[in-house]
């Protein structure tokens, strides 16, 4: 049977075609974009330069001229504004990193209570997610850095713990570490022992598919974590000397100190998140079939086991997605340091030096590329991670 051959589509105008006319919206949105773009651009510059507001990033290079109360590497006031930069960059990723895992750890531990048998232990942390959540991050900052650590007694008043920790107004004075020379040993011991833990976490992973059988390697990675590295430091002696804090004159000199608006921030912001990250931890234990724990139930595991090795490896892939977002919230809700005086990007760059500079342009792109940067980075990573936990047909 012969099929009747197409007829030719009759030639029209570039508007009846819809490729045609797709392709010449798109150009239009482009000129557009670039004209609009070079128009604010060349009006920002004329402007800049009737004011005699110079250009460039090469304010960088000019002397700081002022303190800063943290600073993880050494800077002094005749440094630049570029370690001024430096600084703030790291002030902000120690409180993002800090943040995300504390809040982490208390988000699961919050999430799987709230599911907990126990009525007590339920209803608490119904309490903690419901409160906490529920009020803005801001005000739990100024309540945990007026309310608490600044009515904490002074530095002779200090409230001791453990002899070498004191805790007072000015923030929590600990003792710091410095490498001693057997370090490098203590090292290859911690390195041979995460190798020994490797090697026993496969063989029981092989073990348990071939034969069923269930070997403690939580219990067997502490040991050997603890033995082979402890071995070493009763063979070869500490592997870091430690310098404590003594109270001279009005205040602690030597160790560490973590100043109290660190504090503020990290506890507020740890204990605002995790009070959502429990509730996705509670609606991903959830997700996971209930036919899933009985069948686990039935072949004789644990309640901790069908937890640790059923649940929550299922209920990670509905977890995740939303987790993300969490952690991109608390690394953005670090800004908010600028409340309390916090030394990061928004109150230390985009705030001291940007007064002090007049370069609101340059300080301000270079401020919003920083945090463009860090959410990106944790998108990234938490996108391999969910790709990597995700479920593979076959």
């Amino acid at each position: 049977m012969q099929t009747a051959a197409k007829a030719p589509r009759p030639k029209g105008s570039v508007w009846t075609d819809p490729k045609a006319r797709a392709w010449i919206f798109q150009l239009i949105a482009i000129v557009a974009v670039v004209a609009m773009g070079w128009f604010l651009y060349s009006n920002t510059m004329i402007n800049l330069e009737k004011r005699g507001i110079t250009t460039g990033f090469a304010f960088l290079n000019n002397t700081a001229g002022f303190g800063i109360a943290q600073h993880l590497i050494d800077y002094t006031e005749t440094d630049s504004y570029g370690r001024v930069f430096v600084i703030g960059l790291l002030n902000t990723l120690l409180v993002s990193v800090i943040g995300i895992v504390m809040a982490t750890l208390l988000g699961f531990v919050l999430g799987i209570a709230r599911l907990a048998p126990n009525w007590l232990v339920s209803r608490l942390a119904t309490i903690y997610i419901e409160i906490f959540r529920n009020i803005p991050p801001l005000l739990q900052i100024l309540f945990w850095y007026f309310a608490v650590m600044l009515s904490l007694p002074g530095p002779r008043q200090s409230l001791g713990i453990f002899e070498n920790f004191y805790l007072n107004s000015r923030g929590l004075y600990m003792p710091a570490p410095s490498i001693s020379d057997i370090f490098g040993l203590f090292l290859a011991a911690l390195a041979l022992a995460i190798v020994a833990i490797i090697v026993l976490a496969r063989w029981a992973k092989a073990r348990r598919e071939a034969t069923g059988k269930i070997f403690p390697v939580t219990l067997a990675s502490i040991g050997i974590l603890l033995l082979v590295p402890g071995l070493a430091v009763v063979i070869a002696g500490s592997p870091i000397d430690w310098t404590a804090p003594k109270l001279t004159g009005f205040n602690f000199t030597g160790g560490w100190v973590l100043i109290p608006e660190l504090i503020a921030l990290t506890l507020a912001l740890t204990m605002y998140t995790a009070a959502f990250i429990a509730e996705i931890v509670r609606a991903g234990i959830q997700s996971v079939s209930h036919g899933q724990t009985e069948a686990a139930s039935s072949l004789g595991l644990p309640p901790g086991r069908i937890l640790r090795l059923v649940v929550i490896p299922q209920a990670l892939r509905v977890i995740i997605p939303p987790l993300t977002s969490q952690y991109l919230n608390l690394a953005k809700n670090s800004s908010l340091a600028a409340a309390i005086g916090y030394p990061e990007m928004v109150s230390l760059f985009a705030g001291t030096v940007l007064n002090q500079t007049g370069q609101a342009i340059e300080v301000i792109a270079i401020t919003m590329s920083v945090y463009l940067a860090i959410s990106i980075s944790i998108s990234m990573l938490m996108n391999w991670y969910n790709k990597r936990i995700a479920l593979i047909e076959r």
